[in-house]
């Protein structure tokens, strides 16, 4: 029974790495293993990630955002400001660290900073809006999410065509977003601060020498610089200043890919299956993405998407409004809903609540999206 319950607990915990790899060795079945393998990789992505991730958990290990998110909320004394604040920075920082990083660093900050407040309601609906926050204003950059950084790479598309098309989504997201605080906080609350401890200033040098990793690394995702001198320049500086920064890197997620990547690649070399599920998708691309991710979240969707459509751009917008919906549809989401049942009461019903928010969100988005089409 103990056993059991344990291969329960890893299934829950990487159930996508595990389901990529069961289909990426079933597919080996299908298509032997051959030169062509290594070819499925797309090894400039995962350098890219590797990179971002490492210099992301480099600017953790020194307490780079919780020294600013400090600093800034400890001159804000309304609990509708704060709120306010706490999910348009989700939505900023989504941009460039990810949506599941800005989550992991936010979060936990956010409810210790509302408990000042005593109101569990609104504390519960701030997490929400700053989950799809994080969601929404990860899509506007190609480094916003995982997926983002796969179709831009695998469809070669331009920084200015990426930001053109994706923009509306985003400034209508951010209005939504403003709206939603607002109309949550008709009433307000005031303390004189909500911050319960001050916390120690990032060293200067160690901050320099990341950001300019991190420059390195956007050069590298705008073609400015060859992936391969970038990973090892990265690879090199972190491990001499904080080895122990590789251990915030989702190895996982990497893996993951790895293994879409040799499924995608099977199922390419596979015709009838790739003919057929192709005139299916291809009727409406976007519309499949949004579905696909309510299944198995949009990063996968994308990625197995993409072995049968040449419309990157419709599997873009697709994949990024598809991380709205279910609590699995984007799984970014699942790092707020893990921290906040450590502490949730009784009578607070957020599965619910998360999920009308996020359906009442995807469909504006959807309706903005046919417009636009």
């Amino acid at each position: 029974m103990e056993k059991t319950n344990k291969i329960i607990e890893i299934f829950k915990k990487d159930s996508i790495l595990i389901i990529s790899g069961l289909l990426a060795v079933i597919s080996c079945i299908f298509v032997k293993p051959d030169m062509e393998y290594v070819g499925y990789i797309n090894f400039r992505v995962l350098a890219i990630l590797f990179s971002l991730m490492l210099v992301v958990s480099a600017y953790i290990r020194i307490g780079t955002f919780d020294f600013f998110t400090n600093k800034l909320l400890g001159k804000i004394h309304s609990e509708k400001y704060i709120s306010l604040f706490l999910v348009m920075l989700s939505f900023f920082m989504s941009m460039l660290l990810t949506n599941d990083v800005t989550l992991v660093t936010l979060v936990p900050f956010a409810l210790n900073v509302l408990k000042a407040f005593k109101d569990r309601r609104r504390t519960m609906y701030t997490l929400i809006l700053m989950t799809v926050s994080a969601n929404l204003g990860s899509m506007l950059t190609p480094i916003g999410n995982p997926q983002n950084l796969y179709l831009y790479t695998e469809y070669h598309i331009t920084l200015v065509d990426f930001i053109k098309l994706m923009l509306p989504y985003s400034a209508a997201s951010l209005v939504l977003l403003v709206a939603s605080v607002i109309l949550l906080n008709k009433t307000d609350k005031t303390v004189d601060t909500a911050v319960t401890e001050e916390v120690e200033a990032p060293k200067i040098a160690p901050l320099i020498i990341y950001t300019a990793l991190f420059v390195l690394c956007l050069l590298t995702v705008t073609n400015v610089i060859n992936f391969v001198v970038m990973l090892a320049v990265v690879a090199f500086v972190v491990l001499i200043f904080d080895r122990k920064a590789y251990k915030g890197i989702d190895y996982g997620l990497l893996l993951t890919f790895v293994f879409f990547f040799v499924l995608i690649g099977n199922l390419g070399r596979i015709s009838i299956i790739h003919d057929t599920l192709s005139r299916i998708i291809e009727k409406n691309v976007t519309l499949t993405a949004v579905l696909a991710s309510q299944v198995i979240s949009n990063v996968p969707a994308a990625m197995l998407l993409s072995a049968f459509t040449k419309k990157g751009t419709s599997l873009l917008v697709g994949t990024n409004l598809g991380g709205l919906g279910t609590l699995i549809a984007s799984m970014a989401s699942l790092i707020t809903y893990k921290f906040y049942n450590k502490v949730k009461t009784e009578g607070e019903h957020y599965l619910l609540a998360f999920t009308v928010v996020n359906i009442l969100f995807l469909l504006i988005l959807l309706v903005i999206y046919i417009i636009l089409s």
